[in-house]
């Protein structure tokens, strides 16, 4: 038969000062029961948006000329697609035109246009624009310079031109990105990459925004920084609005899938000779049973119970200094 330790609380009278009855409060015995909770982890990282590389457009001609008038004219100007960046006259696209007209003009009465596709090809080519390609057909005319449109949507994070620039074929005149994506970079231990593989949902937030934004596409580099022993995890997040921009600072929680488990607040359970333990309610009141269980943390405040209690069993969730020092004199361990 199992030994129980019984504890006996003296009724003090009602005629005890105030700060004696508290006393006796502060030594009642509470209980708690063992509850079953669906319960998953969460983590925090923290990280930097960083440009998508996808979304950088670099505008390198592929002809030379000199620039004329500039409409792009300031570094992080916000640029919409088909917006002109510059006028420049080109040598070899003016030319590539003037081929253009004569060979419309010679083929225009004779079944073969094969010289003209020709010509109309090596404009496509140099990257002309369609409207400027139709344009010396329609009005018969050459013009004497071209314009570079924008292809994408997006700010000017690089120029290398200003009025009167001369450039080369392949010469990088601009960078474009489009912050319409980003990504942020978080850095995690090797310890947590099985953790980071289990995870569903990314949440993201910043302090320059109310807004919290949710992802699932995620890329983990597979490079280690062994200075910190850490790895990299992207993330895309979606940004229409623009509202986020490289270098700011970003904080990243991750939740798993969520599993079930028999938890008990952590003041219920004591810690003893590398043993856990906890007081069982007893048949009869005022007897208590110490058990030994095998526990995890689950946060800061909850222990999950992987052996020796059951769910609804009820055990006392203070004064176990108290139980342990009874117990003790009672030999129940």
């Amino acid at each position: 038969m199992k030994s129980l330790l019984k504890i006996v609380i003296a009724i003090l009278p009602f005629t005890l000062f105030a700060k004696e009855a508290t006393v006796e409060q502060l030594f009642s015995v509470q209980t708690v029961k063992v509850k079953q909770e669906s319960v998953s982890h969460a983590r925090k990282n923290f990280g930097f948006v960083t440009i998508d590389d996808a979304r950088v457009h670099h505008i390198a001609p592929r002809f030379g000329g000199y620039v004329e008038k500039i409409y792009a004219d300031k570094i992080y100007k916000y640029v919409k697609k088909g917006e002109p960046l510059v006028t420049i006259y080109s040598p070899e696209v003016y030319k590539a035109q003037e081929d253009y007209l004569n060979s419309y003009n010679y083929t225009k009465n004779r079944d073969d246009k094969g010289m003209m596709r020709s010509a109309k090809l090596k404009l496509q080519l140099l990257g002309v624009a369609k409207a400027e390609i139709d344009a010396v057909i329609a009005k018969k005319k050459v013009a004497k310079s071209t314009t570079i449109y924008a292809p994408v949507s997006g700010y000017i994070f690089k120029k290398s031109i200003s009025d009167g620039s001369a450039f080369n074929a392949k010469a990088q005149l601009y960078e474009i990105v489009n912050l319409d994506e980003v990504w942020v970079e978080t850095k995690i231990y090797e310890d947590d990459v099985a953790w980071m593989r289990s995870v569903k949902e990314f949440t993201v937030n910043f302090k320059s925004t109310p807004k919290t934004y949710h992802t699932s596409a995620s890329l983990l580099y597979p490079n280690l920084d062994p200075k910190e022993a850490t790895l990299t995890l992207r993330l895309r997040l979606k940004n229409p609005k623009n509202t986020l921009f490289p270098g700011m600072y970003a904080t990243v929680f991750s939740q798993d899938t969520k599993e079930n488990y028999l938890t008990l607040p952590s003041d219920a359970v004591m810690r003893k000779d590398g043993k856990y333990y906890v007081f069982v309610v007893g048949e009869y009141e005022g007897e208590y049973e110490p058990i030994e269980v095998s526990v995890k943390p689950l946060n800061a405040h909850k222990y999950i119970i992987t052996e020796g209690l059951s769910a609804g069993d009820t055990v006392v969730s203070n004064a176990l200094f108290m139980m342990d020092s009874d117990a003790q004199i009672n030999g129940l361990y």
